[in-house]
């Protein structure tokens, strides 16, 4: 894995990076968080599916909660204790799903 997408970003970057993901917000300082609503629970589900296939293919796992048409997303790097460029990169992934 390149050591770059596992730093902790400084402020600079993580105030940068994230003004260029439209939806997504920082949580208690190491999350970064995204509610995505769909028009059914099937919709929901399949969402939920491709980001498990982009999880694995990147070996960087959200936390996701599944909750009828509703789905959140939070993603952290346990392994540096914040937020990383590969956070930042699994959330514009998971964004692109819908477009």
């Amino acid at each position: 894995m390149d050591r770059e997408k596992i730093r902790l970003l400084t402020e600079e970057e993580l105030t940068s990076q994230l003004g260029q993901l439209t939806g997504w917000s920082r949580e208690d300082g190491k999350w970064i968080v995204k509610k995505y609503r769909f028009p059914s629970f099937p919709d929901s589900m399949a969402f939920v599916n491709k980001v498990a296939s982009i999880a694995e293919e990147l070996n960087h796992h959200p936390m996701i909660a599944i909750d009828f048409r509703l789905v959140t997303l939070r993603l952290t790097s346990w392994s540096a204790g914040g937020i990383t460029g590969l956070d930042m990169e699994s959330a514009g992934r998971y964004d692109e799903l819908l477009n």
